[in-house]
């Protein structure tokens, strides 16, 4: 009778690669316990970022891997997520209660960055993850608009604020605080001022990731947001045509220069699909993002196609992934969500939670 070993069981596993983290889950550290009972196995299997969408999928692969071991007649995995806190700039604290911030930044205005940053915000709460977003768009906040919240954030104690909740995400954005129509004429120190505030004063609420939609370009506010508030990883929106990917070149390069992870490039308005006859035309150009992503040696996280329902629905306060959640752009923004979460577990942890705070006492 043959004896089945744990070694042959995590070699098995090994030649499975999780295609969001592009690796195999025993080289991961996600396997995290194999239990043999004569010619039957369990496999215990914990991610780094929320997966509900391709929870099974992702089973099944280990469960066919295993089963594929001679001796092995059944295998049961049990699969759930973890999400930790990840390392940040090492001058800044993480901020409490928050243990990922992920910005979602574009080189220039007009690419869909919010309309992405909302969706990509929507998308991890779907796959399972507690999550927030920041409209760091002091001149041109749309987050209450596309959230479809109205109304001014309570605070309890004069001091700090609630944060608004809309589709079991929460949010805060200076469009709460001020009329839609006013315009915003501060210089960059009171933008910048009134974005810490907005970030620090939020009694957000155990959250696994913080979505902060920046403002377009690479000033004062992108860059002064890039040195004070502590990110994990950054997302640069780009459209396929060249103007718009010279813009988001020189977000990445302002990331790399104040030490921010960039996790991946999306590429909006990718393709158009006519919606006569379906056909398929790369009206501004086609692979560039791809390209990008290739020259700087990171991930090509998605391509979303020019689509007017993606405009409407983000305009009318119920973005694509909670309005359509089976449409073909809503699983293209949970396959994003996957992948950038699934960058970030790959990254270092951040210990600053373990150390103790040391106080100095006169008695």
């Amino acid at each position: 009778m043959s004896t089945v070993t744990k070694e042959q069981i995590e070699e098995a596993i090994k030649g499975y690669i999780e295609p969001h983290m592009e690796k195999d889950l025993v080289s991961t550290k996600c396997v995290k316990g194999i239990d043999i009972d004569g010619d039957k196995v369990k496999v215990t299997v914990l991610l780094g970022f929320p997966a509900a969408g391709v929870k099974d999928e992702i089973a099944n692969a280990v469960k066919a891997a295993v089963e594929g071991v001679d001796g092995v007649t059944s295998c049961e995995v049990d699969l759930g997520w973890k999400i930790v806190a990840h390392s940040v700039q090492k001058s800044l604290k993480p901020i409490d209660n928050v243990k990922n911030i992920v910005c979602v930044a574009s080189g220039k205005g007009g690419v869909g960055k919010s309309t992405t940053a909302v969706n990509l915000a929507l998308a991890l709460a779907a796959e399972g993850a507690k999550v927030g977003i920041l409209d760091a768009d002091i001149y041109g906040p749309s987050q209450p608009r596309m959230l479809g919240i109205s109304g001014k954030p309570e605070s309890k104690d004069g001091n700090t604020l609630e944060p608004m909740t809309s589709y079991d995400i929460q949010a805060m954005s200076i469009g709460f605080l001020i009329d839609e129509e006013t315009p915003m004429i501060w210089r960059g120190p009171m933008v910048t001022q009134a974005l810490e505030q907005l970030l620090n004063d939020t009694n957000w609420t155990d959250l696994d990731y913080l979505v902060i939609d920046l403002p377009p370009g690479t000033g004062d506010t992108q860059l002064t947001l890039a040195q004070k508030v502590p990110v994990s990883g950054a997302v640069v929106v780009t459209t396929p045509q060249d103007i718009a990917l010279l813009d988001a070149r020189k977000g990445f390069k302002m990331f790399e220069k104040v030490e921010v992870p960039v996790l991946g490039i999306v590429e909006n308005m990718s393709i158009h699909i006519c919606s006569e006859c379906g056909h398929e035309e790369h009206i501004f150009g086609e692979g560039g993002g791809k390209r990008m992503a290739e020259q700087y040696g990171v991930d090509f996280l998605g391509a979303l196609p020019l689509e007017l329902r993606i405009c409407e629905e983000a305009d009318s306060g119920k973005p694509t992934v909670v309005a359509e959640p089976e449409s073909r752009p809503a699983q293209i923004y949970r396959e994003i969500a996957r992948k950038t979460a699934a960058k970030l577990a790959l990254q270092s942890k951040s210990y600053a939670a373990k150390f103790p705070n040391i106080v100095i006492q006169n008695n």
